[in-house]
């Protein structure tokens, strides 16, 4: 009797174990940057190593978004504390999760994030230079963990898609990676639809990335992220020919000899990082009287005298970590209303946005997002 005791035990231990084996897929993906990369999916431990990561992830996982996350990057609740706030409020174990400094800066650590024994440690494409010179891939490897690169800020016009693809696959979650893209798709052609049509004119665009961040002006993008924005707007970005990447730097006199017709400032609650700045705080919930009040302050530095933009008030503040998520798609739709109002005055970026956070994110909508100097005029 024991024997078949025995031998029924050990039949149901091998169960457990092939049921579990069926659970797990040992894939070969492509990420953004075209490595095959081997991953058990889906995955249930995930490093992110950007907080803000978040944004994704939660848009495929929108029950428990935290749910596979052992470990992430300490950025989020300084680059977008009202969002860290409304998630920490809802999921308050986030506050115990381990946090990791950056690759870039070297603060990353790597034992720590072996020691947490994650299915895949998720890196935007900017840090892949950092990454490659520490080693990180290699040392990662040899205890049979993968990493696998993202990016929906150096390139986010072009590797959104593939990004949410591999993130879909990562998480078992291919249909809704499929249903997202499907509805940015649907959104960019409500704006990009209209302007094949009535082939407007364009406007000349100045987008000031983080504006009153730093003394310094002005930050801008090249030919990608807000600047490839602008364009599927409607818009002509001033700064394409200048900067050969997608970030880099013009000069005030630049501006000025060029004189655009729309002044497009990314900002964002940045007390965490420069207390008091000039910055204009827009984003989840926030103060949007406040935020007006200080875009029209930044109007009156140097590198804005005399430009058409300011004089007609065409002058706008948005949202800084469109840059860096999958919903651009919101912001092509807004900034297409600023430099084409008649064309787009039954387009709603608001609506667009909260049906994106009712049919995907954990949170409720909040606007904030946008602010412009059009309506003081």
């Amino acid at each position: 009797m024991r024997f078949f005791n025995r031998v029924a035990a050990a039949a149901a231990s091998l169960c457990v174990l092939f049921s579990t084996a069926a659970l797990a897929d040992v894939v070969t993906l492509k990420d953004v940057t075209g490595r095959d990369v081997e991953v058990n999916v889906p995955v249930e431990h995930v490093i992110l190593g950007e907080g803000r990561q978040i944004y994704f992830l939660g848009a495929l996982d929108r029950d428990e978004p935290f749910k596979r996350v052992v470990g992430w990057r300490d950025d989020l609740a300084k680059a977008d504390p009202e969002s860290y706030a409304a998630y920490l409020a809802k999921y308050p174990g986030i506050a115990k999760l381990p946090t990791f400094g950056g690759m870039k800066d070297g603060t990353f650590d790597i034992e720590q994030a072996v020691a947490l024994k994650p299915d895949v440690v998720l890196m935007n494409v900017d840090a892949k230079t950092a990454t490659e010179e520490a080693g990180y891939i290699e040392k990662l490897a040899k205890v049979g963990i993968p990493l696998v690169y993202v990016d929906f800020r150096e390139k986010p016009m072009e590797n959104t898609e593939p990004s949410m693809r591999v993130m879909g696959k990562l998480l078992g979650k291919e249909e809704k990676a499929e249903e997202f893209i499907k509805f940015r798709a649907e959104s960019i052609a409500k704006v990009t639809n209209v302007l094949a049509k009535a082939n407007p004119k364009k406007p000349l665009v100045f987008v000031e990335r983080a504006g009153g961040y730093s003394d310094d002006c002005c930050m801008s993008f090249g030919n990608e992220n807000f600047g490839k924005m602008v364009e599927f707007a409607g818009g002509v970005n001033m700064a394409k020919d200048i900067i050969p990447g997608t970030f880099g730097v013009v000069n005030p006199e630049q501006i000025i000899a060029a004189n655009p017709d729309q002044i497009i400032i990314t900002g964002g609650n940045w007390q965490g990082y420069v207390p008091g700045g000039a910055w204009v705080g827009v984003g989840y919930g926030a103060d949007e009287k406040e935020a007006a009040r200080k875009l029209e302050n930044l109007t009156k530095r140097p590198a804005f005298t005399g430009v058409e933009a300011v004089k007609d008030g065409q002058v706008h503040a948005i949202w800084h970590q469109f840059y860096n998520n999958p919903y651009q798609f919101v912001a092509i739709q807004q900034i297409a209303k600023w430099l084409h109002p008649d064309l787009f005055a039954d387009l709603d970026p608001e609506a667009t946005f909260n049906e994106l956070h009712e049919r995907f994110l954990p949170l409720p909508y909040k606007s904030g997002y946008f602010v412009s100097l059009t309506s003081a005029k």
